[in-house]
């Protein structure tokens, strides 16, 4: 089917035009719709980098659903396994921005084509498959969705996959106490776990970071990478025998945070489809995050081979 595959919502972003005005105050403007969800920010950055790439999700028959197929397929990912209902309206959330930084979701997922489809029962078309990638916040839009998640994730590991994850833990989704006991799961089962530090310290429940460092391994002996995110910081990865590299970010001027982490893991998990080391993989990951930031936008951002060594070269030292 592909080399990378991901399974999880789809919706479109709809956002304030204008900093520090509540989703409940009655404001002149809104932005949008945009194609999102994480698991389509970060199969679209894979297809943009030149691989297969395929996501198995669900949107509405209807124009909001057509506004992300339609990005989609033009970027080259495969979405013969989305169902497109007639019976639901496709998934959306509502987004404002402040200036400090912080963003306010309000999700509307339950009960739509985002969190419908099933694991596949056919599953000849996976046997290429490298990578298959799970986002947190999939797990917790619903948790019959989510182990439908895990089920093909454990369909896939089968046939040779490797998995990866980012937590991508969502307060605003995280209202089912099972969800988490779904999300550590797919933790105990991955190969390459990628968080951000608070993340990190809330799954393993350490609140010193060398301790959570320390027990992602202790805790999944199959673990292979800790890929640890954080912000403006950049990247540390470590294996079972601790730290490999420390990658720093590309400076942008930043117009929407929104999917920067997820282009990241695309970017991450094609440089290790191409046999790249961590170092390299990880600047990948650090371009197609920054590329991504520089555009109003969830998938926005510039994003291409060219354009991602081009950022990679513009700041070799």
């Amino acid at each position: 089917m592909a080399e990378i595959v991901i399974m999880g919502e789809l919706l479109v972003e709809i956002m304030r035009a204008e900093e520090d005005v509540q989703l409940y105050e009655t404001g002149k403007y809104f932005r949008g719709p945009f194609p999102s969800g994480a698991p389509g920010i970060f199969i679209s950055t894979a297809a943009r980098l030149g691989h297969s790439a395929a996501i198995i999700s669900g949107v509405g028959n209807d124009d909001f659903g057509k506004n992300i197929l339609d990005r989609l397929k033009e970027v080259g990912v495969d979405c013969s396994r989305v169902l497109i209902s007639d019976e639901a309206s496709t998934g959306a959330a509502f987004v404002t921005y402040f200036k400090n930084g912080d963003r306010k979701f309000i999700f509307h997922i339950n009960h739509t084509p985002a969190v419908a489809a099933k694991a596949p029962e056919k599953t000849d078309d996976f046997d290429d498959t490298k990578y298959f990638h799970v986002m947190g916040c999939s797990l917790m839009a619903s948790v019959d969705f989510g182990k439908e998640v895990v089920k093909t994730m454990h369909i896939l590991k089968e046939k040779g996959a490797k998995v990866s994850f980012d937590p991508n833990v969502r307060l605003e989704m995280l209202k089912d106490p099972e969800a988490m006991e779904v999300v550590k799961q797919v933790y105990r089962e991955s190969n390459i776990f990628m968080p951000g530090v608070s993340e990190l310290k809330m799954i393993t429940g350490e609140d010193e970071l060398e301790k959570a460092i320390k027990k992602v391994f202790e805790d999944n002996k199959n673990m292979e990478l800790l890929v640890l995110k954080n912000g403006s910081k950049g990247s540390e990865i470590y294996g079972p025998d601790g730290l490999l590299e420390k990658v720093g970010v590309y400076p942008v001027t930043q117009v929407d945070a929104t999917g920067a982490g997820d282009s990241y893991d695309a970017a991450f998990i094609c440089g290790l489809a191409e046999r790249k080391n961590v170092k390299e993989a990880a600047q990948m990951g650090a371009a197609a995050g920054a590329l991504n930031a520089a555009a109003f936008g969830p998938m926005e951002g510039n994003i291409s081979r060219v354009t991602v060594k081009e950022m990679i070269k513009l700041h070799e030292k």
